[in-house]
């Protein structure tokens, strides 16, 4: 069910939602934090979508900023959605517009669940510094998708300069299998030291560097990143010991990994390319900083030789 709200104000919005949860006999104690998404519009319903998939894992509030026409008179038009149109959630979809559009800080707060943690989702373009952007601060838990901006890697390594714990992005989700898959290889016998360590994917993708800057602060070598024609994440790696080399290949566009390493059969893991909801559904499960992603981002992406 979707119910729209012209002209109205932060509270009136509450005040609604509050009357349709006790209608409908739903529990506000079921969700579990508060998820604000920031996004321009276009991509709107594919993150409510994404969002709602999430929710049937974490019950929440959705939130949805889409800053209006700043030029018009002051004002907030609301949107609720509600039952079938929100998953295990609420979802509330505010468009300010006026000069007082980018206050949203404000117009949040009378929305946001009691006693509940908070996660901002920026799912394009998000701030050159989410920490310090005015609902960052709001928040244990800052989500990007770099992987969907303009100039992806440069801004990548403009977000290595402004980390703060609890930032994380989704390219870094999009890496959680391939980085289980090297585990547990490097963790079976013999347990020799890597010499050499190559990637294969493409070098227009975040995780792709993630991926390789998380290899080179674990191993504490630099990274060789080599383009794959084609290619739309992580393809492959080369892991080179003294008694040879663990390889590992993934077809462009294919949902199986290859194994092949010395005196061991070929092996092969299906690893099919994550869904956003997945995605976000992971990043949804920790509240806490990510020291793992810190690491990559920060020590191990300089250490990434990229190859055309």
């Amino acid at each position: 069910m979707k119910i729209s709200l012209k002209d109205t104000t932060a509270s009136a919005v509450a005040s609604r939602l509050v009357g349709l949860r006790e209608e409908g006999g739903a529990v506000a104690l079921g969700r579990v934090l508060t998820l604000i998404i920031v996004t321009d519009g276009a991509d709107i319903e594919n993150a409510i979508r994404a969002a709602n998939e999430a929710s049937m894992e974490h019950p929440c509030r959705v939130i949805v900023v889409r800053p209006g026409d700043g030029r018009r008179a002051a004002g907030l038009d609301a949107e609720i959605r509600v039952g079938a149109d929100a998953g295990a959630s609420d979802v509330v979809v505010l468009e300010p517009r006026g000069p007082g559009r980018n206050e949203v800080d404000t117009l949040v707060t009378p929305l946001l669940l009691p006693d509940a943690p908070i996660v901002v989702w920026w799912p394009k373009n998000p701030p050159a510094d989410m920490s310090a952007d005015l609902l960052g601060r709001m928040a244990q838990r800052r989500i990007s998708d770099v992987g969907e901006c303009s100039s992806p890697i440069e801004l990548l390594h403009q977000m290595a300069q402004t980390y703060a714990p609890g930032d994380t992005d989704l390219s870094w989700a999009r890496t959680t299998l391939w980085r289980g898959v090297v585990a547990a290889a490097l963790d079976e016998r013999p347990y020799e030291t890597v010499r050499e360590v190559r990637v294969y994917g493409s070098t227009t993708r975040p995780s792709a560097h993630l991926f390789a800057g998380w290899l080179a602060h674990a191993l504490k070598l630099p990274v060789t990143l080599e383009h794959v024609p084609g290619s739309s994440a992580v393809d492959g790696i080369d892991l080179v010991r003294r008694t040879g080399t663990i390889s590992m290949r993934r077809p462009v566009n294919g949902a199986v990994v290859t194994i092949e390493q010395p005196d061991q059969p070929v092996r092969r893991v299906a690893m099919a390319k994550r869904p956003l909801e997945d995605c976000l559904m992971e990043d949804l499960r920790r509240l806490d900083p990510d020291e793992a992603y810190q690491l990559a981002l920060v020590k191990g992406l300089p250490k990434v030789v990229v190859e055309a």
